[in-house]
């Protein structure tokens, strides 16, 4: 290790303690390696601040010695983007405050090390809700979620993690600090420049606290599984739901029939919802903040018109809480057991929601035309039109082979996806999964001007440099070959 890296350790470790310097490679191993094992990186050191002035400072001595700085929040990232290649990886986990909970202005001050699980926890101790709901909400943390700007279940209804961001703290390139943390509904002062750094995936800044809108919790809920005879059928559903019941619709989620027996196989203690089977299923819920409402008797009446139009062919609704969160649990276990199917080949696509079930059928015939056996799982966020689109290699296939198709099928899916007006990455980012990707499908311009933001705010590129955008020199392609 050079001497002047050596001294960079030294003045971290002098400001910050040498317990929040971490340099064996033992202890750092739990953040050189992201969540699929697809990337290992490496690192000269791991460091821990606990403020956001700790944070400037670490930034301002990397700048100083040229040492790169990836951000990291809970590691539960999908493509590779809090993987460090060199430099220093800057966790977030010690900056997990609450700093403020205002329901009547409905907004709660959070630094960016807070769990997801416990920001939900703490809005409801004031009877309100924070929406933003992830499979990995136990681990996934605030400022990972605004730089990836995440998902889930909820949006149909709520909206991204954009959609619930007021106000924002950034430490930039250079060390200075941005103070952006206002819980303004309206505010027209110049550039929204909170904007710039939701989904930038920490190469424009770092986000240390934020701003997050707060909705009043629901007192009423209701949960349905549902089989239809195809994705054509479930877009209809949708539609007539979303025409019956307006914002009381609060999440439209599918799953192919290969997905479902998948969790049945593996899930402990997952139970067939209905008696035969379908195509295609929805897991449906309708909520309101109103006690009084039926919201059962709403979601019947729709499904049993459904039903007689020949749209549904079999429904089943949750008669307690309980067997709501049981249905809710085929869902969410997905994500967790497909991995036991073998090797997966994952695309994080959007098209617009009136072509969706186009594109799950249109992808799914083309990648079994490409690969006779291979097994389509395509699930996801029917209302906003993300659908996950994996594919399981086939049966008698080694893990090996079929994960050197990766690039093969990227072809063949985004290819679809972009002849659809649609985006091939929709909520889980662009990190280095999908960054040359991006060089391929992206508006000429739109690089550009993204390039010209990257060099104008971080000059220097030590912000998770060769993230999201490719550098300007060609590089080999960091697409994984086998895991």
């Amino acid at each position: 290790m050079p001497d002047t890296h050596l001294e960079l350790l030294d003045s971290l470790s002098q400001r910050l303690g040498n317990q929040q310097v971490i340099r064996d490679s033992v202890a750092m191993e739990g953040y050189l390696v992201e969540e699929r094992k697809l990337y290992r990186g490496t690192a000269m050191a791991v460091v821990r601040p606990g403020s956001t002035e700790d944070v400037a400072f670490v930034v301002r001595e990397c700048a100083k010695a040229g040492v790169a700085i990836v951000p990291q929040g809970g590691n539960t990232g999908l493509v590779g983007g809090g993987v460090p290649r060199s430099g220093i990886v800057l966790s977030l986990e010690r900056l997990d405050r609450i700093r403020e909970v205002d329901p009547f202005n409905a907004t709660i001050t959070v630094e960016a090390g807070c769990i997801l699980k416990a920001v939900q926890d703490e809005a409801e101790k004031a009877d309100c809700l924070f929406p933003l709901s992830l499979a990995s909400e136990g681990s996934c943390r605030i400022g990972g979620n605004i730089a990836t700007n995440a998902g889930g279940v909820n949006v149909l209804r709520y909206g991204n993690t954009r959609d619930l961001v007021l106000g924002l703290e950034v430490v930039l390139a250079d060390g200075r600090i941005w103070n952006g943390l206002k819980g303004l509904r309206k505010d027209n002062m110049g550039y929204d420049l909170k904007n710039l750094f939701i989904g930038s995936e920490g190469t424009l800044g770092i986000v240390t606290a934020a701003v997050l809108k707060l909705f009043p919790h629901p007192k009423a809920r209701t949960v349905a599984f549902v089989g239809c005879a195809s994705p054509h059928a479930a877009l209809d559903l949708f539609e007539r739901l979303r025409q019956r019941t307006g914002d009381q619709l609060t999440a439209f989620e599918f799953m192919p029939r290969f997905a479902l027996q998948v969790v049945l196989r593996h899930a402990a203690g997952a139970v067939r919802p209905l008696a035969g089977e379908h195509e295609a299923y929805a897991l449906i819920e309708l909520s309101s903040p109103d006690p009084g409402i039926d919201l059962r008797e709403r979601l019947e009446r729709v499904l049993g018109e459904a039903l007689e139009a020949g749209i549904v062919e079999d429904a089943v609704l949750a008669a307690s809480e309980a067997q709501g969160d049981a249905l809710w649990t085929l869902r969410e276990s997905l994500a967790h057991v497909q991995r036991l199917e073998g090797g997966s080949i994952k695309h994080d696509v959007a098209v617009p929601v009136s072509r969706v079930a186009d594109f799950i059928v249109t992808a799914t015939q083309a990648c079994e035309e490409a690969m006779p056996g291979v097994r389509v799982c395509a699930f996801g966020h029917f209302g906003d039109g993300n659908i996950h689109f994996n594919l399981s290699q086939p049966v008698s296939m080694e893990k090996a082979a079929f994960l050197r198709q990766w690039e093969r099928f990227n072809r063949i899916v985004h290819d679809i996806v972009d002849g659809m007006n649609g985006s091939i990455s929709a909520e889980h980012g662009i990190g280095l999964i999908k960054r040359d990707e991006l060089a391929r499908y992206k508006d000429p311009v739109a690089l550009d001007l993204m390039r010209t933001l990257k060099r104008t705010l971080d000059p220097h590129n030590i912000l998770n440099p060769g993230k999201v955008l490719a550098p300007e020199a060609d590089l080999p392609s960091d697409l994984p070959s086998s895991s």
